[in-house]
C-alpha cells in the first residue's frame, strides 16, 4: 500500500517534506518505520514471514511487527497500529520498550532503495501463537523461535539466508535487549 510519509535527513530529523512511500524509495529518501520485537517467558521470539507477495524479501523471514510510520503519525501510535494491523492483537503503549533507532541503508535496485530509521521496540507476547490473526497481504506465516536456536540460524551461512539481512549490530542489539529480560 502507498501511504504518505514523513521525509528525513541523513540525521534521521524531519525536513517538513513528506512524500509517497513509492517515491521515497524510488529516490533513496530517508524515512521511518517501527520495527517491534515480541518475545515470550520461554525465551522465545516471534518470528514473521514476509508474504510471498512482498516487492522486497519475499518469504524471508523477519521482524515480528514492522511498518513505515506515516506522515505526521506518532511513533508509538504507529507502532499499535502495526500491531493490530499484522498479528490482530491489542497492546497498551506501556507494553513496549523502545531499544533504539537504527540507520539503514539497502539497495536493491536502481529503483528501490531503502533508506530507513528503523524506531525498534521489544514487547512480551502475552497472546498465544495460534490466538493471532495474521494479515494475509503482508504476512505469509509467524512462528516461535527459540531465542537459541535463532543466534545458532543467524551464524550459520547457509540457515541465515532464510532471514532478512538486517546488519549483525542490529540483530545483536535486540537480542541483548530480549535477554536482559530474562
Amino acid at each position: 500500500m502507498d501511504e504518505l510519509i514523513d521525509i528525513l535527513d541523513f540525521k534521521g530529523k524531519k525536513t517538513g517534506k513528506t512524500a509517497l512511500k513509492s517515491e521515497a524509495h524510488k529516490n533513496g529518501w530517508f524515512h521511518q518505520t517501527t520495527h517491534i520485537w515480541f518475545y515470550t517467558k520461554k525465551k522465545e521470539i516471534l518470528l514473521q514471514q514476509r508474504s510471498k507477495n512482498k516487492d522486497i524479501f519475499p518469504l524471508l523471514w523477519d521482524v515480528s511487527v514492522a511498518g513505515h510510520i506515516g506522515a505526521g503519525e506518532d511513533i508509538i501510535n504507529s507502532a499499535l497500529r502495526e500491531i493490530e494491523e499484522e498479528i490482530g492483537i491489542t497492546i497498551q503503549k506501556t507494553d513496549l520498550q523502545k531499544i533504539g533507532c537504527f540507520k539503514s541503508i539497502q539497495k536493491h535496485t536502481d529503483y528501490l532503495i531503502d533508506c530507513e530509521f528503523h524506531h525498534t521496540f521489544i514487547c512480551k507476547l502475552k497472546t498465544d501463537l495460534n490466538s493471532l490473526t495474521k494479515q494475509d497481504n503482508e504476512v505469509e506465516d509467524l512462528e516461535l523461535k527459540l531465542i537459541s536456536d535463532f543466534k545458532i540460524e543467524l551464524s550459520n551461512i547457509e540457515t541465515k539466508k532464510l532471514y532478512v539481512p538486517h546488519s549483525k549490530k542490529y540483530y545483536n542489539t535486540v537480542l541483548a535487549a530480549i535477554e536482559k529480560v530474562f
